[in-house]
């Protein structure tokens, strides 16, 4: 049994190869989603060195930098077995078909359509960003960059009793997609101060200066965004010693060691899942390839700054 999947081979070339089936119960691929800010780095070989073990994921094949299959947004119908014809999520490339141990494929709850269901890995994410957060009730939230973690995180923060959350952006078209997920928008220069909770997930080096001068006294600030092999400086003069301001990163890889007694990664996903049942997070997908176009079009879905999540059908 043979499979076709995307292979990046070059700075921001890709081409579809065949790609390695595995061992399990066999999954046909329905959708994935591109997760364009990690993705672009691979893409563009700029996954550091030693970050080489800690990125392979579930199904990866090659090694970084290239040639090197690599994703992890699958949403897929189960052809065989006790699961047989469940629509799941798993974190696999973008791949036509593969299998995986039962135990590594996740059913979508019955009122989630499997065409959402590729945002999974980013709710994920943005769960964990705000455990990290330590963000409550009542709590004024900042919320730097407008992509898809950024958002799915100020949606979940919204949905907190009593915040007033925002979600600042360069980018003032992403007002409606703001006030769809329930928090208000700003641009930079009009971000709120003095906040309890300031979130970064934007990548750049001014977001992050941004999101230390929106910080309130013993504020908190978490940076969700990675920066692949890029320098970032980082402005810790000023009042950030005053202010006594606490700067943490979030990463999905791991469960915050608070909740580790309680919480699996099994726990933590099918969490995601129920939080992505919500009609309103269908905004966050800016568009749809059929995967055998991907050779012509990945580059410029990468590029293109107007990308959320852009869904590959199958």
């Amino acid at each position: 049994m043979t499979a076709e999947a995307l292979w990046c081979v070059a700075p921001d070339r890709v081409e579809i190869r065949p790609g390695q089936i595995g061992e399990g119960v066999l999954v046909e691929a329905l959708f994935s989603g591109i997760s364009r800010g990690t993705e672009r780095l691979v893409a563009a070989g700029r996954v550091p060195a030693s970050e080489y073990s800690r990125m392979r994921g579930p199904g990866m094949e090659g090694d970084f930098p290239y040639p090197v299959k690599y994703g992890y947004c699958s949403v897929g119908r189960v052809v065989e077995g006790p699961l047989k014809g469940r629509a799941v999520f798993a974190l696999f490339p973008h791949q036509t078909r593969y299998r995986l141990p039962e135990t590594a494929l996740t059913p979508l709850p019955d009122q989630l359509p499997p065409e959402r269901a590729v945002l999974a890995a980013n709710m994920e994410t943005a769960l964990t960003i705000l455990w990290d957060s330590g963000a409550g009730a009542g709590d004024r939230i900042a919320v730097i960059g407008a992509g898809v973690v950024g958002a799915l995180v100020a949606s979940l923060a919204a949905r907190l009793p009593g915040t007033e959350v925002t979600l600042v952006d360069i980018n003032q078209d992403r007002t409606g997609l703001a006030k769809s997920l329930g928090a208000d928008f700003a641009l930079p220069d009009a971000a709120p101060q003095d906040c309890d909770v300031v979130i970064h997930t934007s990548a750049s080096e001014s977001g992050l200066t941004l999101a230390l001068s929106l910080a309130g006294q013993e504020g908190t600030v978490v940076e969700a965004s990675w920066h692949g092999d890029g320098p970032v400086s980082v402005p810790l003069g000023g009042a950030f010693h005053s202010r006594r301001l606490r700067l943490i990163s979030s990463q999905v890889g791991n469960i915050p060691a608070q909740r580790l007694p309680r919480w699996s990664y099994g726990r933590r996903l099918a969490k995601a899942l129920d939080l992505l049942c919500d009609d309103r997070l269908d905004v966050l997908i800016s568009g749809e390839t059929d995967f055998a176009e991907l050779p012509d079009s990945y580059a410029g879905i990468l590029a293109a700054p107007g990308t959320l999540c852009h869904r590959i059908r199958y």
